[in-house]
């Protein structure tokens, strides 16, 4: 297996305040940029390039190189987009019926619990995206010492910005502490969520991304393409159910006082 950390897999969690919500998101890119050239070809080159198609391009581009339907590669997509389902499911069943919390004694032991069964989880996906970029054809543009050399640099960058998400939240705010009704007083402000929102599932795909440019792997950029996607789902799901743990728990405290 390859050394992506798996601690970037689990759930974006945050640390929000009692009184507000989550932070907004930083702005989004820019819509598309239309071409004056009638009826483009797609790969006709920059002079004849339709940026409405360019993530079409990249991605047939990728295809080329890649079969989707090998069985490694086929793991590795079903692995990306079951954890962040597992952790949800459980999370918001844990959440609703407190069963874990009774099974185990306690909502912290019971975090804890699904904290190693994600790791886990994450362990066998990392497995699963090295053995597709390795059943799977190289490209020789990426195979230069540059290119891993710059992969290299994501890795290290992804696993900062992993650890010290993790340093910052703890276990208990890392693996959905606050499903369970372990609750922070206070949002985490320092770094990185100083600069970054979401800084676990961006790092963390930063190091697939790395990974997969190390290896020269069509087949590895392609699943960081779906490992992007997962984490951009997931984040939809998570953020506003999160935010109305905090603003239940904001209500209870105002009529308490």
């Amino acid at each position: 297996m390859g050394p992506v950390l798996v601690v970037g897999g689990c759930r974006e969690a945050r640390a929000w305040s009692l009184q507000g919500g989550p932070r907004p998101m930083g702005p989004g890119r820019a819509g598309p940029m239309r071409s004056s050239v009638a009826a483009p070809d797609c790969c006709g080159g920059l002079g004849n390039l339709d940026f409405r198609k360019a993530d079409l391009c990249v991605m047939t581009w990728l295809l080329g190189y890649v079969d989707p339907s090998e069985p490694h590669f086929v793991a590795a997509v079903l692995t990306i987009a079951f954890n962040p389902l597992f952790w949800n499911v459980v999370a918001r069943w844990e959440h609703k019926t407190r069963k874990l919390s009774r099974a185990f004694g306690s909502p912290h032991l019971a975090c804890c619990a699904l904290g190693g069964a994600i790791l886990l989880l994450n362990v066998l996906r990392s497995h699963c995206f090295t053995q597709a970029m390795l059943s799977q054809p190289r490209i020789q543009s990426l195979d230069n010492p540059l290119a891993y050399r710059v992969g290299l640099a994501l890795l290290g960058v992804g696993g900062v910005f992993v650890l010290s998400s993790f340093l910052a939240l703890g276990f208990t705010g890392t693996f959905l502490g606050d499903y369970f009704g372990i609750l922070k007083e206070a949002r985490v402000t320092t770094f990185p969520f100083s600069i970054l929102d979401n800084p676990m599932y961006w790092g963390s795909t930063a190091n697939y991304l790395g990974w997969a440019i190390m290896h020269a792997s069509p087949a590895g950029l392609l699943l960081t393409t779906v490992v992007a996607l997962t984490y951009m789902v997931a984040i939809l799901y998570e953020e506003p159910f999160t935010a109305e743990i905090y603003r239940q728990k904001a209500s209870q405290a105002h009529k308490r006082s």
